[in-house]
């Protein structure tokens, strides 16, 4: 069986990924094609064809944190990356082939040799390279999270709001399009990270981690200021404006390679508006373009400059291999 779900990083010193598994950690050059194969497999070329505007659209959904950790963690076998723990996906890929994933997401990527089916399947099950560019932009940029109210936006594996956890954040909320990406990536890689936590592991060391943290008594504190969300945009930002739970609007928007399709901006540009708060801010981590699929941070900043509602500025360029760009954005008038 070809297992085509690895965790792509990109390959310089700044990333911690470890490399003793080869089908895991694929070359950037192999990454590279690979993500521009996808996302033109998914949604085709806009030159040829004219954009599918609707899609099948995924119904909100808040995940509840199981009771028992230990539970959630038993099949799983854990690595690090950027000293962070995250569930190794090739066996993920197995149980959810054996019927572990109520979506059908994986065998339908399989079946369709993409990593992306728009309306279907949007890419939570791969570590995409921005991801890695945004973790290490608020460090470089001593962005504080101390205290804050953070959303990983199509958080996919969950490292940028696991890190923003780790640095002491208030509350961390993290989306994804897919329920299967949450109940088995994204949570499981929270409590994972959450248990270390608690018992005091050092990950800062050459070891290979264990199967999985110590066994947990108890719900870990930094798990009690977590939420885990499903659905696509709007629905999720109507599912959390109207929940009866307390809801604070966010200090910091954290998302990675989101904005590859235009046909998501509105919806994306929608729920950024609502849910930001009047003084917050949005990092977003994206390529410069993504060919075959037509989005990009210029056409995307184009978006928001029409819709005057935010002001943005490119706060770094990434030069190696496809040009990438970390984007910050503010309500105009903000302070």
């Amino acid at each position: 069986m070809d297992f085509r779900f690895n965790f792509f990083t990109d390959e310089n010193e700044n990333n911690e990924a470890d490399t003793h598994d080869e089908t895991e950690l694929s070359s950037a050059k192999h990454k590279q094609a690979s993500t521009e194969k996808s996302k033109q497999t998914a949604t085709g070329n806009h030159q040829d064809e004219p954009p599918k505007k609707k899609f099948c659209l995924k119904a909100a959904k808040e995940h509840d944190i199981p009771e028992d950790l230990n539970k959630l963690l038993e099949d799983k076998v854990l690595e690090t990356v950027s000293d962070l723990y995250y569930v190794k996906m090739s066996a993920v890929e197995i149980t959810c082939l054996n019927g572990a994933d109520e979506e059908g997401i994986v065998s339908k990527s399989v079946s369709s040799h993409s990593d992306l089916i728009p309306g279907v399947y949007e890419g939570g099950l791969k570590i995409w390279e921005c991801t890695f560019d945004l973790m290490d932009y608020l460090s470089e940029a001593e962005i504080q999270v101390a205290g804050k109210t953070i959303l990983d936006l199509g958080c996919g594996a969950g490292l940028l709001g696991i890190a923003a956890l780790r640095g002491k954040a208030e509350k961390v909320h993290f989306q994804d399009y897919n329920s299967t990406v949450i109940d088995k990536i994204t949570l499981p890689n929270a409590v994972a990270n959450c248990m270390s936590e608690c018992h005091g592991d050092d990950r800062k060391t050459s070891k290979p981690p264990s199967k999985r943290p110590k066994a947990a008594e108890c719900l870990p504190d930094a798990l009690t200021k977590c939420r885990f969300f499903s659905g696509e945009w709007s629905a999720v930002t109507q599912l959390l404006l109207s929940s009866s739970k307390p809801f604070s609007k966010y200090d910091l928007i954290l998302t990675s390679e989101t904005i590859y399709n235009p046909d998501y901006y509105s919806a994306l540009h929608d729920m950024l508006s609502q849910l930001l708060d009047t003084n917050g801010r949005v990092y977003l981590a994206s390529k410069v373009h993504y060919f075959g699929v037509g989005g990009g941070i210029y056409l995307f900043e184009k978006f928001v400059e029409e819709r005057n509602v935010f002001r943005s500025s490119v706060v770094k360029t990434i030069d190696k291999g496809l040009q990438r760009c970390i984007l910050e954005m503010a309500f105009k008038g903000s302070s």
